[in-house]
C-alpha cells in the first residue's frame, strides 16, 4: 500500500447493468496491487472535488488493465457523475491501490458472500485465485433480481471453465426474499473451514457475518469490507503543526516496511499526520476513518480514535487502530504495520 498520487487515463467504459458501469484504466508502468483492493478517485463536483473509494474488479496478473466497477447510488455525488459522465480519454486523479480485503493465500479455500456491487472486490479475488491459486471457492451472491446481477456472464463463464473449483449460488430478492440468518447458515455450513470475505450493503453484511460467527468461524478468518462516503479531500497536503510549547509528547515506536522508527509523538497530533510529516511512506487513503487503509496493530500502549466507521469490536479487540484518527494516551505507544 502507498499514498502515491496518480493520474489515470480512461481506456474503456463498460455498462454492466442498468445502474452499474465499469471504468477501465491504462495501468502505469510499475504499478502493482493485490486482489480485493480499491482505488480512491478524485471526482469533480459543483461544490468542489469529492473523493470516493471504489473496489477494483480487475485481477493482478490476469487483467492487463485496471478496472473499477461503480453502481449508481440515489443522490450519489460520485457514483452518478461516474455513470453519467466518464468517457474514454478522460483523465482521473486517483490514489494508488490500497486496502486489506485480500486473501492471505490464493491456495486456500475461500467463502465469498457478496451483495449487489459488493461483487466488485470479490470478482478480483475469484479471478486471481482461479488463475494463480489451487483452492476451491463458494460464492453466495445476493441481488434484487436477475437484471441486477453484475458480471452475470463472466461468472457463468468462470464456473464453466472451473467447475471443480468455483460454485456460484445466486440469491434473488424477487424469488427468495431478503437474505436471512438461517438459510445463509445452511448454505455456508459446509464451508465453515474456509477464509471468508463479505462485501455489500450493510444489512446484508451484518446478516452474513452473524451467520458465519454462529457457525463458529473465528473472527480472524472473517473479512468485511465497509466504505462510507468521504467528506474531505485526501489530496490536500498534510501539514503537521509544530508541537505546542509545553505540550506532552509520548515515546512512539513504529514498525513500517521492515524498519523500526522511534519518534516523539505530540499528544495533539494524529499518528498518520506525524508519520507523513516525518517523511515516512505510511499507507492511507481517505484520512477520515472510513476505509481502513491506514490500519495498524497496537502492540503496546493506548490511543484514542476521533472517528471509526469501519473497525468492529472484534477488530479493536485484536489490536487494530486507524492511524489517521489516533492520538496518544499512554506515555509509550508501539504500533506495527502488517
Amino acid at each position: 500500500m502507498t499514498s502515491e498520487r496518480l493520474r489515470l487515463r480512461v481506456a474503456d467504459v463498460i455498462r454492466e447493468t442498468g445502474d452499474a458501469h465499469s471504468i477501465v484504466f491504462d495501468i502505469p508502468a510499475g504499478l502493482t496491487y493485490q486482489p480485493g483492493q480499491f482505488l480512491t478517485l478524485r471526482l469533480p463536483h459543483a461544490d468542489g472535488p469529492v473523493a470516493r473509494c471504489y473496489s477494483l474488479s480487475s485481477a493482478p496478473g490476469v487483467d492487463e488493465q485496471l478496472k473499477v466497477t461503480v453502481k449508481r447510488v440515489k443522490d450519489g455525488r460520485g457514483s452518478n457523475w461516474v455513470c453519467d459522465t466518464v468517457l474514454v480519454g478522460h483523465e482521473i486523479d486517483v490514489l494508488a491501490p490500497s486496502g486489506t480485503f485480500t486473501p492471505k493465500s490464493l491456495d486456500a479455500d475461500l467463502l465469498l458472500l457478496a451483495g449487489g456491487s459488493g461483487i466488485t472486490p470479490v470478482m478480483s479475488i475469484i479471478k486471481s485465485a482461479l488463475a494463480r491459486g489451487t483452492g476451491r471457492m463458494l460464492l453466495v451472491y445476493a441481488n434484487r433480481d436477475e437484471q441486477s446481477v453484475i458480471f452475470h456472464a463472466d461468472l457463468r463463464a468462470l464456473v464453466a471453465a472451473h467447475p471443480d473449483r468455483l460454485i456460484v449460488l445466486h440469491w434473488l430478492e424477487t424469488v427468495q426474499g431478503l437474505p436471512s440468518l438461517k438459510p445463509l447458515q445452511e448454505l455456508v455450513r459446509p464451508w465453515a473451514h474456509a477464509e471468508a470475505f463479505i462485501c455489500g450493503p450493510a444489512p446484508f453484511m451484518d446478516c452474513a457475518a452473524e451467520a458465519l460467527k454462529s457457525l463458529g468461524i473465528l473472527r480472524d478468518r472473517i473479512h468485511v469490507e465497509r466504505f462510507t462516503s468521504l467528506a474531505g479531500d485526501p489530496w490536500t497536503e498534510v501539514e503537521v503543526a509544530a508541537p505546542v510549547a509545553g505540550e506532552r509528547t509520548v515515546d512512539l515506536v513504529v514498525e513500517l516496511d521492515g524498519d523500526t522508527h522511534e519518534l516523539d509523538w505530540p499528544e495533539s497530533s494524529k499518528l498518520l499526520d506525524l508519520l507523513l510529516g516525518k517523511g515516512l511512506d505510511a499507507p492511507y487513503s481517505c484520512r477520515e476513518g472510513a476505509c481502513s487503509a491506514c490500519g495498524v496493530i497496537l502492540v503496546e500502549g493506548e490511543v484514542v480514535m476521533e472517528n471509526n466507521s469501519v473497525l468492529e469490536k472484534e477488530d479493536l479487540d485484536e489490536g487494530w487502530r486507524l492511524a489517521c484518527q489516533s492520538r496518544p494516551v499512554s506515555d509509550v505507544v508501539k504500533v506495527r504495520y502488517s
